[in-house]
């Protein structure tokens, strides 16, 4: 109960009303990390949003139907990414390769028959490029919505501890607006930059996935360097000015 009291604060607090109540934050933040290491992603997005996270069944006949329609989709995208003209092969950084397959995946989706797949919408109605998750999918038969959000990682590094999946919750950039299935799309590559091959696709249900929760404060330069805190000046003449 204190990770989900933790959780709550972090999430929906405007601000905090007295030292004390800092004190008392950072005091359950700091205690049992075993606990913050192992919080259901489900739990998570219902906190954040009020949206279910939906478990597929691949042995139910729509789930089975939807996802052999979404491998279908994998493997065009897998196809056009390693052709000798894939605007891949110009990129030196696997960052810079993370939107050419989230663009791809988009209109290998939306050549499917009965999917209608697009980025996700804020409560706004605008469209946000950034953050979880990339892409909303629509099973025009069923109805069904489904999260997708693509991954690559090297051959070898399945098993690395570093962080490579984060879930920021805020009310104004919230893009889960439904009750869905979250999927994670995970592509291999061989580590040849310039020069990558992608070497085949996982398809991930977050339906039982475990996060941890992170505890940082941070600032923006906006807050660090406000006028009535800075102490001294030196412009570029050399000189030396006090506020």
């Amino acid at each position: 109960m204190r990770l989900l009291a933790a959780l709550t604060i972090l999430v929906l607090a405007a601000g905090l009303a007295s030292g004390a109540d800092t004190a008392r934050l950072v005091t359950d933040l700091m205690k049992d990390e075993q606990e913050l290491g192992n919080v259901p992603f489900a739990e998570v997005v219902h906190a954040a949003t009020g949206k279910l996270l939906i478990p597929l069944n691949p042995t139910n006949v729509v789930d089975h139907e939807i996802l052999g329609r979404i491998g279908q989709a994998l493997d065009m995208v897998l196809r056009q990414l390693n052709a000798t003209n894939s605007p891949a092969g110009q990129k030196r950084r696997i960052n810079e390769v993370s939107a050419l397959f989230e663009n791809a995946m988009k209109d290998a989706l939306n050549a499917i028959g009965g999917f209608e797949c697009d980025f996700p919408k804020l409560a706004s109605g605008a469209r946000q490029r950034s953050g979880y998750p990339d892409l909303r999918l629509v099973d025009k038969r069923s109805g069904r919505v489904l999260y997708l959000d693509p991954k690559l990682f090297e051959r070898g590094s399945k098993a690395s501890s570093l962080r490579t999946f984060y879930f920021e919750p805020k009310r104004e950039t919230n893009k889960i607006l439904d009750d869905a299935h979250h999927l994670i799309v995970g592509f291999e590559h061989d580590g040849e930059p310039g020069a990558w091959t992608f070497l085949g696709w996982e398809l991930v249900d977050l339906a039982h996935f475990h996060v941890k929760l992170k505890a940082e404060f941070q600032a923006s330069n906006r807050d660090l360097y406000k006028p009535e805190a800075v102490l001294m000046r030196r412009a570029t003449n050399g000189t030396t000015k006090i506020p």
